[in-house]
């Protein structure tokens, strides 16, 4: 298969209705980028008159009063993150920050609606090439246009996809919010600890605290599952997608490393670095750079001690802490083991991780909402440019 048809399938542009006309990249943006002066993170301000967007997953990077380095033309734009492969749709005034961010304009809007245009770029197969440039294979795609009132048409129904997903991802954060405001109100701040509770390490808290292996194991397709940093998130273990590997590597693995049901995994290096979540298998798995917190049940309940190591401020005061900063960071199990939390009683931690259970049951029902969503968004995104959305 050709390179380019792994961006997009290039045979079905030869199957588009005949009203459709097929332009190359060049053909309907121009790229702006050159010119404008580019902003360093070390210039962001946290608020300011003008937005400085970057080729990062927030829509707004920070702010600037530099007014006049404004990005030229007119509202709307399309940015691109030459890195990291992120389309963002502008329709305000901003200056662009440094490294990676492509600012792209529609030439001719007799034949061509941006939204539309943005939603193609996002149905895009980029091939993530790490941080190397992209706009390469962004620049080779083929860019398939009905008529103005079509394409139109088709943005309106992408809008409304995409706003239904959004309004999903956002439901689900206000759970998360609510678990750490309940926190708040049971325990207070567990970096300054107002309400005085007795603090312990996690070396007195727990009956064993470990670590995965640290070497790379062969991956397959099938076999044992192999849990990484990666498949780490606050409060979640992404079981389904892992990695898996050999039962002869499990067992050498798992004899030193054995997560069960309950225990906390606490990533310790690289990835989703110092973040918490609770193993809800039953079944053996192996891990890789993720450490194993089994904690005394007497002591601690696992949802309390997840909120802790989860908190951004408890994270904060662990890197100040242990002089930890740059890209590769990293928490030895000494570290660990030394690392000093809230301990106040056992029945009012449970009461917190039954109250958390209530905000959880809704959230899985919002997490099947989003599932819905982000399904029908594909679905549409994939008929869309193609003539199956008329």
């Amino acid at each position: 298969m050709m390179e380019s048809n792994f961006i997009q399938d290039i045979s079905a542009l030869k199957k588009l209705p005949k009203s459709w006309n097929v332009f190359d990249f060049g053909n309907v943006f121009t790229d702006i980028s050159g010119g404008n002066k580019k902003f360093l993170k070390s210039d962001f301000l946290v608020e300011g008159k003008i937005a400085i967007i970057d080729q990062g997953k927030d829509l707004i990077a920070g702010y600037t009063n530099e007014e006049n380095e404004i990005v030229k033309g007119q509202p709307p734009y399309i940015v691109f993150g030459d890195h990291t492969r992120i389309f963002k749709f502008i329709d305000f005034p901003f200056v662009m920050g440094a490294d990676g961010t492509k600012v792209f304009k529609v030439k001719d809007f007799t034949i061509s609606n941006e939204k539309y245009l943005f939603h193609f770029l996002n149905s895009l197969n980029i091939p993530n090439t790490g941080y190397n440039r992209h706009f390469k294979y962004l620049k080779s795609t083929k860019i398939p246009l009905p008529p103005l009132p079509q394409q139109q048409k088709i943005a309106n129904i992408l809008d409304a996809a995409v706003t239904l997903k959004q309004n999903d991802k956002a439901l689900i954060a206000k759970y998360d919010a609510l678990t750490q405001a309940l926190f708040l109100e049971m325990f207070g701040d567990p970096v300054s600890n107002p309400k005085g509770w007795e603090m312990k390490s996690l070396n007195d808290l727990c009956n064993k605290i470990t670590d995965g292996t640290h070497d790379t194991p062969k991956r397959l397709t099938e076999g044992v599952k192999f849990i990484t940093g990666k498949h780490i998130r606050p409060f979640e273990i992404d079981y389904e997608n892992s990695d898996y590997v050999t039962q002869e590597v499990h067992n050498e693995i798992y004899r030193r490393c054995n997560p069960e049901y309950g225990d906390i995994l606490y990533t310790n290096i690289g990835v989703n670095f110092a973040t918490a979540a609770m193993n809800t298998v039953d079944y053996e798995f192996s891990m890789k750079n993720v450490a194993l917190l089994k904690y005394k049940r007497e002591s601690l309940n696992g949802r309390f001690l997840e909120s802790i190591l989860n908190d951004e401020f408890f994270k904060d005061r662990l890197k100040r802490s242990f002089g930890i900063g740059g890209a590769q960071q990293f928490l030895s199990l000494s570290n660990i083991k030394s690392i000093n939390i809230l301990c106040p009683n056992l029945e009012l931690q449970n009461q917190f991780a039954a109250r958390v259970a209530l905000i959880e049951q809704q959230k899985a029902i919002a997490q099947k909402s989003l599932e819905k969503s982000e399904a029908l968004c594909n679905s549409l995104l994939q008929k869309a440019f193609n003539g199956g959305l008329t």
